[in-house]
């Protein structure tokens, strides 16, 4: 499905070599027909281009975002301070640390701005954690939920 529909998630990826970790990520939510849209934008190298997609993506009919980086792994947070959406953090595996430093610095967020986190490499669940969320408001996403659980209990 990816962004072919009114786009409810939005995908936020530090880098481009995050991409083919985030496949899983994209690959469920077309499995859930959840439409998204996809952007490659630094938190270090692109601030004002993080800032202004962030400030801006209720406006555009986001309702959660999903955010990936390594390292410093600071772009979940600082989404998180641009916008009143929920904000999923995928932590990406690096060769330096294992992607231990990108976990640690995803969840270490200040009082006052939280933001989710999903296993290094947790692009899957993010997905799956996201329509969890669309699912408090919307029947249909909860109901692709407990398909997929349903799913999983009888494989």
């Amino acid at each position: 499905m990816g962004e072919s529909a009114m786009p409810l998630v939005g995908i936020v990826m530090g880098s481009v070599s995050d991409m083919p970790a985030m496949e899983p990520c994209m690959k469920q939510l077309d499995e859930f027909g959840i439409a998204y849209e996809a952007k490659v934008a630094s938190a270090h190298r692109k601030p004002l281009e993080v800032h202004a997609w962030a400030e801006s993506a209720e406006a555009r009919g986001l309702r959660v975002i999903i955010a990936a980086a390594g390292k410093a792994a600071h772009l979940g947070g600082v989404v998180a301070a641009y916008t009143p959406l929920p904000v999923i953090a995928v932590p990406m595996k690096t060769s330096d640390l294992g992607g231990l430093d990108s976990l640690l610095s995803m969840v270490q967020m200040p009082s006052g701005v939280p933001v989710a986190c999903v296993a290094i490499n947790g692009a899957k669940n993010a997905a799956i954690l996201a329509v969890q969320m669309l699912g408090t408001g919307d029947a249909e996403a909860r109901r692709k939920i407990k398909d997929f659980k349903q799913g999983m209990a009888e494989a």
